[in-house]
């Protein structure tokens, strides 16, 4: 008997999905611990720079991830297409990091980081690592090794932690009482964002060392040419897709820099626009959990006579178990915002915007798949570039006004506007019998009880709590019920 594909999806999201809550309740952790150790400048610092790795490693990749997926699927011998990918994504990675070694101190100063030339050399490492092994984790997904590579996620984010801590919390007072140890040469006497690159690049290079079987694997760096050529064509639309697709996501943070009202410190406003982000982790830990186990799952059943019908069903549990992260987190937001420290709590108001700008963007994903099953990745471009335009509009128009606000508008309505072109387009060339009636209602009931929440009289902390999650029994009864009756028909 075959198995249900949609059980199946759920079972290999679980595991999947298990390595991403760890590492991401995990992460979690650094929250407080940055938010308590670091000033707000010092986390802004550190948010500019991750904006600055997430844009490069999508280059360093070259969109060949998903192109493994592509062609391991059709080619008689996966291990010539993911050797292809693993050889050209090492190669420029390496280039990458010898750049960033050679020009290390000229661009620490561009970027008005004087003395901090070494955080230049860490990104480039971390690049380095993250884009090759990228093909490695995409390999053990083709082949079905979820619990392996929840395993290696795990490790590389207990090892982040443990660098975290060991950093911050330990190597201060060593380095009071030893003034002349070497670790100087690598950072600070007092914490700042270096420790934090100097962590992940710590658990970065423990995960190379796991990998160091499948690295030595007869045949892992052999170059096809005309297997390559194929790739290439296919995935660097993608690339070029996924670009303005990850600038739509952090280019605003490159923007505090110039746009924030005049009089604030840019770098103290960024720290705390990304902490109370930070808060809507539960929705992204989901939204990419279901991602990794997706993604292959949807190629495979591009096959079966039934894939569309199951694409559509897909969708509406997606945003049935969305809607229910969004009011968990809204009507908890009163104990949630005490993780932060206290400099950082007074940009809450950002989470409910962008945890709905959040699920706009899984929402996304899942229709997004048209291009991609279809072999139209070059629409992929448009669509992005579209929602890039209105994060830059309102970005450059809004936050000189509104400050952080702005950025989170920025992300709601550019999602949104995504959404609705992968909608349009996606009927048009890939047509998947959505049930947007469904889907409207855990949307529209979702936001109507979060507002009703707000509505309600001023009382005790602990009654509003009870009453909160009553809200929540009541949404989660109305998808029950709306279930029983589609499943009635």
């Amino acid at each position: 008997m075959s198995r249900n594909p949609i059980k199946q999806l759920a079972g290999e999201t679980a595991i999947y999905g298990l390595s991403t809550v760890v590492a991401r309740v995990l992460n979690f952790f650094f929250v407080p611990l940055y938010t308590r150790m670091l000033s707000t400048a010092h986390y802004g610092t550190v948010t500019e720079l991750n904006a600055y790795i997430a844009v490069l490693l999508v280059l360093l990749t070259m969109g060949l991830e998903t192109g493994c997926f592509r062609f391991a699927n059709k080619h008689p011998k996966p291990n010539e297409v993911f050797s292809s990918a693993l050889t050209t994504v090492l190669a420029f990675s390496m280039l990458f990091f010898g750049l960033c070694t050679l020009f290390a101190h000229p661009v620490a100063n561009l970027l008005g980081y004087n003395g901090y030339s070494n955080c230049i050399v860490y990104m480039g490492a971390i690049l380095a690592i993250d884009s090759t092994t990228s093909i490695l984790f995409a390999r053990l997904r083709f082949e079905g090794k979820a619990a392996k590579f929840a395993l290696f996620k795990t490790i590389k984010i207990v090892g982040e932690l443990a660098g975290n801590l060991g950093l911050f919390l330990l190597l201060p007072a060593y380095l009071l009482r030893h003034p002349d140890s070497f670790m100087l040469r690598f950072v600070s006497a007092t914490p700042d964002f270096s420790y934090v690159l100097l962590a992940i690049l710590f658990s970065g290079v423990l995960l190379l060392f796991l990998f160091i079987p499948q690295f030595v694997k007869k045949g892992n760096f052999c170059l096809y040419p005309a297997l390559w050529k194929t790739m290439m064509v296919y995935s660097f639309p993608l690339m070029l897709a996924q670009l303005p697709g990850i600038l739509n996501d952090t280019v605003d943070r490159v923007m505090f820099r110039f746009f924030i009202p005049q009089g604030l410190d840019w770098h103290a406003q960024l720290g705390i626009f990304q902490a109370n982000v930070k808060l809507a982790v539960l929705m992204t830990l989901f939204i990419q959990m279901f991602r990794f186990a997706a993604e292959p799952f949807f190629f495979a059943q591009a096959k079966e006579r039934e894939g569309r019908e199951l694409y559509a069903k897909v969708l509406n549990y997606f945003t049935a178990l969305c809607v229910f992260i969004f009011l968990g987190v809204l009507l908890y937001i009163d104990v949630i915002g005490l993780i932060l420290g206290r400099d950082f709590r007074g940009g809450l108001s950002v989470v409910p915007i962008m945890l709905f700008a959040n699920l706009l963007l899984g929402m996304s994903f899942n229709v997004s798949i048209w291009y991609k099953l279809s072999g139209r990745t070059s629409y992929a471009l448009y669509i992005t570039s579209a929602g890039l335009l209105v994060t830059l509009f309102v970005n450059i128009f809004f936050m000189p006004r509104f400050g952080y606000m702005a950025a989170a508008w920025g992300h709601l309505l550019s999602y949104a506007v995504i959404l609705g072109l992968n909608v349009v387009l996606g009927q048009k060339h890939y047509p998947v019998p959505y049930q947007w009636t469904r889907i409207g209602s855990y949307l529209g009931a979702g936001l109507a009880l979060w507002v009703a929440s707000l509505m309600l009289p001023a009382m005790p902390l602990a009654v509003k709590m009870a009453v909160h999650t009553l809200i929540i029994c009541g949404y989660a009864i109305f998808v029950w019920r709306w279930e029983r009756i589609n499943l009635s028909k």
